[in-house]
């Protein structure tokens, strides 16, 4: 599966706009996205796309459960 161009974007965007500090699971992250009118179509695809940037260091994963995102500084 492609990750659509935009789609981590609209995440950082819209939890950037939520100023959520504390880790968040993907389906809390798909509440927040919805309440901001954003339109994804699963926890699952917010999970995959997170986790494809976190090789590139964007964001943390923590591996509890459940998985738990959080996006690192652009500072760091």
């Amino acid at each position: 599966m492609r990750i659509r161009h935009g789609e981590f974007e609209r995440i950082r965007s819209v939890l950037e706009q939520a100023d959520a500090d504390e880790p968040l699971t993907a389906r809390e992250i798909l509440d927040l996205l919805e309440q901001h009118g954003e339109d994804f179509d699963s926890a699952h695809r917010i999970a995959t796309v997170l986790g494809r940037h976190a090789q590139y260091g964007d964001v943390e994963v923590i591996r509890d459960q459940p998985y738990r995102y959080r996006f690192r500084d652009a500072n760091n």
